[in-house]
Order: C-alpha cells, then sequence, then structure tokens
C-alpha cells in the first residue's frame, strides 16, 4: 500500500499553510478510517490521539491563517485523497500499514514545521509552526515505539488503566520501560485527566518511567506514567 510523501519544504506563507492543513486533515480522517479496523489496543489508542490532537492543531492553523489573510485548503488534495480511499478500502486489521503510513507522515510533517519555524517568511505562522513541533516529535516517538513492539512480536492488549493496588510498592509491573516523549507538564496533565489531583514530585526515572505523588479518592497516592501514557499507582 503506497501512501502520499509530501514535500518537506515551504517556499511561502500560503504555501505552508496548503501543506500543513492537507497533512493535517489527512491524519484526522485516514486515523478516523482505521479505528473500527485496529486490533492493537496501543495502536487504536494513537489513532484517536491522532484525531484529538491534530484536530486541534488544524483548528489553531486555521485561526493563524485567517488572521493571516491565508486560505486553507477546506479538502484533500488528489494524491492524499487516493491514499485515504486505499486506506478505507483496505481490509482489516491495517496495523502494519496504518502504522508504516504513520511513521512516514510524522517524519515528514517533523521536516516541514521544523523547516519553517527556521525559516519562514511569516512571523505568526512560525511561532506556530515552532510550538506544534514538540507535540509532532513526540507523536514521531510514540508510533516509532509502536513499530519497534510489532516488529518484535508484542502486542497491547488492554486499554484500561492498570487497578490501584494497597500496597506500599508502585505496581511496576504494569508500566513499560522505554524512551518517555511526554515532558513534565505533558506528563501531569495525563495523570490529572485519569482522575488524580495535587500531582507534585514528578521525575522520570532511568527507565524513562514518570514517577510522583498525586491524590485520588482522598488518599494520598505514588504514581507512575510510562511512555505509552499507560498510568499505575498504589496507595501509600
Amino acid at each position: 500500500m503506497a501512501f502520499a510523501v509530501p514535500s518537506l519544504a515551504a517556499d511561502s506563507a500560503q504555501d505552508f499553510v496548503d501543506k500543513a492543513a492537507v497533512g493535517g486533515r489527512f491524519e484526522v480522517e485516514s486515523s478516523q478510517s482505521v479505528l473500527s479496523k485496529l486490533d492493537d489496543q496501543q495502536v487504536k489508542q494513537f489513532a484517536q490521539k491522532m484525531i484529538d490532537d491534530h484536530g486541534a492543531a488544524n483548528a489553531k492553523l486555521e485561526s493563524v491563517a485567517a488572521d493571516q489573510k491565508l486560505k486553507v485548503p477546506t479538502q484533500l488534495d488528489a494524491k492524499h485523497k487516493t491514499d485515504l480511499e486505499k486506506l478505507q478500502s483496505a481490509k482489516a486489521p491495517v496495523d502494519e500499514s496504518y502504522v508504516e503510513m504513520q511513521r512516514t507522515a510524522h517524519a515528514d510533517a517533523v521536516k516541514l514545521f521544523e523547516s519553517y519555524a527556521n525559516d519562514g517568511d511569516n512571523a505568526a505562522l512560525k511561532t506556530f509552526a515552532k510550538d506544534t513541533v514538540p507535540s509532532l516529535k513526540a507523536h514521531q516517538q510514540m508510533v516509532e515505539d509502536i513499530a519497534s513492539k510489532m516488529a518484535a512480536g508484542l502486542s497491547s492488549t488492554s486499554s484500561t488503566t492498570p487497578a490501584v493496588n494497597t500496597t506500599d510498592t508502585p505496581n511496576t509491573g504494569g508500566l513499560v520501560p522505554g524512551a518517555n516523549s511526554f515532558t513534565e507538564d505533558q506528563a501531569r496533565s495525563r495523570i490529572q485527566d485519569a482522575g488524580f489531583s495535587d500531582v507534585s514530585d514528578l521525575k522520570k526515572d532511568d527507565q524513562g518511567i514518570w514517577r510522583g505523588q498525586a491524590m485520588k479518592n482522598g488518599k494520598s497516592t505514588a504514581v507512575g506514567l510510562d511512555y505509552q501514557g499507560n498510568i499505575v499507582a498504589s496507595t501509600n
């Protein structure tokens, strides 16, 4: 299955908007199209994250472009549309094809955004590109980690957060060591989104796992977050 490989540099502000908007729309629509055809739970979670994160980035790009009096494409170009149709018509499961597509797409997106952040001709768009690069790199790290696991014959079958236990030692069995691209703020936000409050003392250990303290149900809790976004806690 072949996928579009966009040019990695933008010649102008409008060119950057065109390429970034089409790429972002393709990310959302391609991820939406595979959700029901994925077997691996981690890949499903990644696809949903692409829908959420790129959806937000697309909205931000539209806002910045409107302020700069630039037009935002409302549809995919012919090449991306053809690729999307191939993905939509492929028989399930499509995990490997989707992951490989995401590896290429994010490598290209990082180059496009970094290039414009450094050499772009529009200050507002340069700021947008610079602010978006960390998220794109985080996505890139996630999909590379997924690809490595798939190549090793591993899979993730659970989408649930491991249960909170009542021992004095964190249940590290539910956390997966690996290069963690979450920043401290992102880790704190993800832990809070899982129902914890007063997240503090976050530090990333030598296994790439963020560890800290938090409150849940009125109890102090040791909490850990791995590179996949899994959260494990133990009541103190």
